[in-house]
């Protein structure tokens, strides 16, 4: 892997990687979070795509990363300049939903293709689906949809929902709502990037609730955990893979064990790529892989997928090899539903303890074969 150029201050690095069948090489501008409290999301993404690159031996690819530091003007001002000036060909790598809202209908308004690593809010899945949009990791509200599923199936009946006051957020409680036979006892917005959770662990405290769900990414879910074993509470936690990710599970320590989240990925899938993927991450990095580097790595391979049968120049062409969803994700089954946004399964797992680092181990499937509630809204 040969750095060409560097731009500064920003993080943005132009690689050329190995491979392919197009002449001309496709240029990729990755914009995402790799400063502040969702710096480790965004690193993981980025490392995952660049991986899944490497593995591959592309040549022809050309990527340009940029830092958004979590910040939608700072990612609409690198996506214009990414279109503009570098005329890069597809974009990705955004981790925050916020974020992608700002970005994603001006890239597909320009003729850009988006490949999404992680965020995919309602409104781009539903009556904002565009043909140049693709969803590789799931619909925002997914794997919440499941952690209902779990809650329902475990018998839970009073639960307390707490999410960020953000499009994620947003799509997080009504995909747990939607499966969620129960009671909803409160229902509480958090702000973004918000550090003390006092008053919310009071509001648990009270509530009369027998668990509680909640979504919150990055440093925000670190702060939760460990403000929530501090505080007596003994309420049952349940959460999707975001709140228990490898990162966050080092920092939030052994409160989160035994604990249960919802996730379509997981180290311990068991199928050739995903094995292939886990080993040569940890060889590469040093570190397990998260959910977010298995999102880029699987975005990597279906890029690679579609520049062997179209050139991106050809839109129609490239959209339809890119909608055969031909590659071997880590997941496993993987195909692109109506409004290209991922069909595939949804897991309940638990937090255990292996060779003295904590991290996730399947215990069963929550929802099978699951689409999305917006694709009919899709009019594609």
């Amino acid at each position: 892997m040969k750095i060409v150029k560097t731009l500064f201050p920003s993080l943005a690095l132009s690689l050329a990687l190995a491979g392919g069948a197009i002449a001309e090489p496709v240029k990729v501008g990755l914009i995402t979070t790799l400063s502040g409290g969702g710096a480790t999301l965004g690193i993981d993404t980025r490392d995952g795509f660049l991986l899944g690159l490497k593995q591959a031996g592309a040549t022809d690819v050309e990527v340009i990363v940029e830092d958004d530091q979590q910040k939608p003007d700072v990612a609409v001002q690198l996506a214009d300049k990414m279109i503009q000036s570098d005329q890069v060909d597809v974009l990705t790598g955004i981790v925050w939903s916020n974020l992608a809202m700002a970005v994603v209908p001006a890239a597909v308004g320009q003729g850009k293709f988006y490949l999404s690593t992680n965020a995919a809010p309602s409104q781009l899945a539903g009556a904002g689906c565009n043909p140049l949009y693709f969803s590789v990791s799931y619909q925002n509200d997914n794997l919440h949809e499941a952690a209902g599923a779990f809650a329902t199936d475990t018998g839970y009946n009073k639960v307390f929902i707490m999410a960020p006051n953000y499009p994620a957020g947003k799509d997080s409680l009504a995909g747990f709502k939607r499966y969620f036979k129960g009671d909803v006892v409160d229902e509480v917005y958090t702000q973004v990037g918000q550090t003390d959770y006092a008053g919310e662990i009071a509001q648990i405290r009270a509530s009369g609730a027998d668990a509680v769900f909640f979504f919150l990414p990055g440093g925000m879910g670190i702060s939760f955990m460990k403000q929530y074993a501090d505080s007596g509470v003994d309420l049952p936690l349940v959460g999707p893979a975001f709140s228990f990710d490898q990162n966050i599970l080092q920092a939030a320590g052994k409160a989160a064990l035994g604990v249960h989240n919802t996730s379509n990925w997981s180290k311990d899938i068991d199928n050739e790529a995903n094995k292939t993927f886990v080993a040569e991450y940890k060889a590469e990095y040093g570190r397990l892989p998260s959910i977010y580097a298995s999102y880029g790595y699987d975005t990597a391979h279906l890029l690679l997928s579609a520049m062997k049968t179209a050139d991106v120049k050809d839109k129609e062409a490239f959209r339809a090899a890119l909608a055969k969803a031909d590659f071997a994700s880590v997941r496993g089954k993987f195909s692109f539903g109506p409004n290209q946004h991922p069909i595939q399964d949804i897991y309940v797992r638990e937090v255990v303890e292996e060779d003295g680092i904590l991290t996730n181990r399947i215990v069963s499937t929550a929802l099978a074969d699951r689409a999305d509630a917006y694709a009919a809204e899709c009019k594609m």
